[in-house]
C-alpha cells in the first residue's frame, strides 16, 4: 500500500474524530436523541446520528483524498446508494420509521447501486457447474443487501458494539480482498480501509461510556457498505467467496438468524423487539456492559481468523471447516440460551449419548 494512501487513511480517521463532537451538537438540535426506556440500556438521553460523522469523513476521503484511486462511474454509483441510506437513517433517528418504511429505504439504495454501480451477483459456481443467475440476479442482490444491512443494525444495542464489530469485519474483508480473492479491484480494499478509518475516529466517542450513538444513520450506512463491498467479491460467486463474508460477519448474522428463529418459535412477528439478543444474553450471565462488548469483539475476531483460513484451504477442507464452525456456534448459542433456555437440542443429544455410553460402561 503506497505511503500517500496510508497518510490519507490517517487523515480520514482524524477528520472523523474532529467531526463527531459537531454531529453530537447537531443531534440535540434536530431532536435525534434516544430517551431511556425499558428496551434501552442508556440511563440519560443520548444523541444519535453519529453515523453522519462517519459518512462525511468517508465521503471526503473517497471523493477528495483518495479520488485518483477510484473509478468515477463506480464511485458515483455507490455514492447515490449511500445518500439514500443515510437519509433513511437520519429520518428514522429523528422521527422513528416503521420497519417496512426502513426496508423501502434500503431497497431503493440497493436498486440504485444495482443499476448505477453494477453491484450485483451474476453467477454462482458450484463444484462441476456454473449457474448464470439471469433475472435472479436482481432479487438475490437485493436480498443480500437487505439481510446484511439489517444484521448490522440489529447488533447496535450496546456502546461501541456495532462500530467495533464492523471495524473487525471490514478490516478482515479489506485484507482478504487485497491478498486472497484477486478481485481485480484494489480500489475496493482502499474504500474498505477508508471506512475502517472513519469508524476508528468515531469509536472513542462511542465506546462505553458512550457520548454519542451510531443511530440507524450509522448502523444502516455501515451495514449497507459492508453488503456492497462484499458483492464485489460475489459478482461471480463460488462456495469460498460466499462463505468468507458470511463467516466474517458471523456475529451480526448469527444474532439475526437466531432472533428470527426465536420469534418464529414463540409465534411472534419477526419485527417484534425483545431483550434476548446476544448482548442481552451475555449480560444476563453476569457480564458488565464493557465486558459484554469486549467478549463480542473477541467472538468477532475468532470469526475473522476462521475466515482467513478459507482461502488457504482445499474445497473439502473448507466444507469440514464450515461444519465445525456451525457445530461450535450451535453449542455456544444453546449454552447462553439465545433461542431460549429450554431449546437445547444439540446439548440434550450430547447428554443422552454421554449418559448412554457411561451407563453401559458402568455395568
Amino acid at each position: 500500500m503506497r505511503f500517500e494512501i496510508i497518510v490519507s487513511l490517517v487523515a480520514t480517521m482524524i477528520i472523523s474524530a474532529i467531526l463527531t463532537p459537531f454531529v453530537r451538537k447537531l443531534a440535540f438540535r434536530v431532536g435525534a436523541v434516544d430517551t431511556p426506556n425499558n428496551r434501552r440500556v442508556n440511563k440519560v438521553p443520548m444523541p444519535t446520528i453519529g453515523g453522519l460523522a462517519i459518512f462525511i469523513a468517508f465521503t471526503f476521503s473517497t471523493m477528495v483524498l483518495l479520488r485518483n484511486q477510484m473509478p468515477t462511474k463506480t464511485l458515483w454509483g455507490i455514492f447515490g446508494g449511500e445518500v439514500i441510506i443515510i437519509l433513511t437513517g437520519i429520518v428514522d433517528d429523528i422521527f422513528e420509521l416503521k420497519p417496512r418504511q426502513k426496508v423501502l429505504g434500503i431497497s431503493l439504495a440497493a436498486l440504485w447501486v444495482y443499476f448505477f454501480a453494477g453491484v450485483r451477483m451474476t453467477s454462482i459456481t458450484l463444484p462441476f457447474i456454473t449457474v448464470q443467475l439471469g433475472w435472479l440476479s436482481l432479487p438475490l442482490t437485493w436480498l443480500w443487501i437487505l439481510a446484511i444491512t439489517n444484521a448490522v443494525n440489529l447488533i447496535d444495542g450496546l456502546d461501541g458494539l456495532a462500530t467495533g464489530v464492523s471495524i473487525i469485519s471490514l478490516s478482515t474483508m479489506g485484507i482478504t480482498g487485497m491478498f486472497f480473492l484477486n478481485v481485480g479491484n484494489v480500489f475496493i480494499s482502499i474504500m474498505i480501509f477508508a471506512l475502517v478509518a472513519s469508524c476508528l475516529g468515531f469509536l472513542p466517542y462511542n465506546f462505553f461510556p458512550a457520548r454519542i450513538y451510531l443511530g440507524d444513520t450509522g448502523a444502516l450506512f455501515i451495514g449497507f457498505m459492508i453488503s456492497v463491498f462484499s458483492l464485489f467479491g460475489l459478482k461471480n460467486a463460488t462456495f469460498i467467496t460466499v462463505i468468507i463474508p458470511v463467516v466474517i460477519l458471523g456475529v451480526p448474522i448469527t444474532d439475526t438468524l437466531y432472533a428470527i428463529l426465536r420469534r418464529w418459535l414463540n409465534k411472534e412477528p419477526i419485527s417484534h423487539a425483545d431483550k434476548m439478543h446476544l448482548h442481552h444474553r451475555l449480560m444476563s450471565l453476569g457480564l458488565t456492559h464493557r465486558q459484554t462488548v469486549l467478549v463480542i469483539y473477541g467472538i468477532a475476531l475468532i470469526f475473522s481468523f476462521i475466515s482467513l483460513l478459507y482461502p488457504i484451504s482445499s474445497l473439502w477442507g473448507s466444507i469440514l471447516l464450515t461444519i465445525a464452525v456451525l457445530i461450535g456456534l450451535e453449542l455456544f448459542v444453546e449454552t447462553i440460551g439465545l433461542v431460549g433456555k429450554d431449546r437445547q437440542p444439540l446439548l440434550n443429544g450430547i447428554k443422552k449419548v454421554v449418559k448412554g455410553t457411561t451407563s453401559k460402561n458402568s455395568h
